[in-house]
């Protein structure tokens, strides 16, 4: 088959793209994946900066989605592991541990004995902790929708716990410090939390769509071809070629899909800034995640404590995250320092990653899954038909293959 014509043709080779174009080639059709980067991956990638492994964002990767587990070889990414649980530090010198009960029991009931949280509170974390662990995800998205806050609230959450421990860390997971997501999003971002061991693979995130990428054909993944418009049997990259086909899935993020699909509705975007640092010394010897109680961050983390080998010098890699796109390196190499308690003047700036489109905003109420059927020949997919996660992101990309075949039929 040549490259201008496919049966499929996937714009997009983020999670989504990659997900959708393997299902369609398992199933036997002829398939082309146009990606307009150099590489796959989208928002999941990873760079080599001064020779530090940087991922394009600050990133977790869980292995305990069913998409993942179905799809991922996850021997073969080496995956590092992040403490169970975080850090809350005010940047006074005041810091407080909050273990995962199930994964650090030791570290969870030594809580019990300070004067860090109200012993209430503890009950109440762990019961609901407990809850979304064992729940089957189908019970929580039917579960009762409110906000965030307010679902922790009637879980029996004080306002001082949910304020000063549960706010700084959800605002770093969802994007937003108003806790206005849906708790039925709130309790399947828990669930997985619970269920699966956060980690990084050894070589960055990029592993991940890169391993999904190796399972297509060479001839089927056309890099560095931006698509310019969809035509009445197919595509027209920006260069003017055509490449014709039966059916298109726009598996890019929402702003590019609703312009290549005039007409689509998209939700909002939550946006974030990530800064890089090089230190001289790790300014904390744990793989640890440190959330900030003034909000002035987001989160902070020594990525070199998690992935030895994402530092090429024996110097510490330092990721700090600020909501919206607007943050000044200075200003949080400063924050980040406080929250350490060191000193970051020292600290090399190496990037700094401002992503409009990090995740959608998932406001109560919400549709935790969209079809992907825009018209005839049409689909589209992403995580913006879903839920911002990779589990989200794979999970509508199978939903457009699944479609797609359906309406292809024999």
């Amino acid at each position: 088959m040549s490259q201008d014509m496919a049966e499929v043709i996937v714009v997009g080779a983020g999670l989504a793209g990659l997900a959708c174009a393997r299902d369609l080639a398992a199933a036997g059709r002829e398939v082309l994946l146009v990606e307009a980067a150099e590489a796959v991956g989208g928002r999941m990638r990873t760079d080599l900066v001064r020779g530090f492994r940087l991922d394009r964002g600050f990133q977790v990767f869980n292995p305990a989605y069913p998409q993942v587990r179905r799809r991922i070889d996850l021997a073969a990414l080496r995956l590092h592991p992040f403490t169970p649980g975080f850090l809350v530090a005010d940047g006074r010198g005041g810091r407080l541990r909050v273990a995962d009960p199930l994964h650090r029991p030791a570290q969870a009931l030594g809580l019990l004995t300070g004067r860090s949280l109200p012993v209430a509170d503890l009950a109440a974390l762990a019961a609901l902790t407990l809850r979304d662990g064992l729940v089957p995800a189908r019970v929580l998205k039917r579960g009762r929708e409110t906000g965030t806050e307010e679902a922790l609230r009637r879980a029996g959450l004080s306002r001082r716990t949910v304020d000063g421990v549960l706010r700084p860390f959800l605002s770093g997971v969802f994007l937003e410090d108003g806790l206005e997501t849906s708790s039925r999003m709130f309790h399947l971002v828990w669930r997985s939390m619970v269920r699966g061991r956060l980690g990084l693979p050894e070589r960055g995130v990029g592993a991940v769509p890169a391993q999904l990428a190796a399972g297509l054909a060479p001839d089927r993944l056309l890099l560095d071809s931006p698509v310019e418009r969809l035509t009445a049997d197919g595509v027209e990259l920006a260069g003017g070629a055509r490449l014709r086909a039966r059916a298109v899935v726009v598996a890019t993020g929402a702003a590019r899909a609703a312009r290549l699909l005039p007409g689509l509705v998209v939700p909002a975007a939550r946006a974030v800034t990530t800064f890089y640092h090089a230190a001289p010394v790790s300014p904390l010897r744990e793989p640890t995640l440190v959330v900030d109680a003034e909000r002035r961050v987001l989160n902070t983390v020594v990525l070199s404590e998690v992935v030895p080998g994402c530092s090429p010098d024996g110097r510490a890699l330092v990721s700090t995250s600020v909501l919206g796109t607007a943050a000044q390196e200075g200003e949080v190499r400063r924050r980040a320092g406080e929250l350490y308690g060191v000193d970051p003047g020292s600290w090399e700036p190496l990037a700094a990653y401002r992503i409009a489109e990090a995740l959608p905003a998932l406001p109560a109420p919400a549709v935790l899954s969209r079809g992907t059927r825009f018209g005839p020949g049409r689909y589209v997919c992403g995580d913006h038909r879903a839920t911002g996660s990779v589990q989200g992101a794979l999970a509508s990309g199978a939903r457009a293959a699944h479609e797609v075949l359906a309406d292809l039929g024999g």
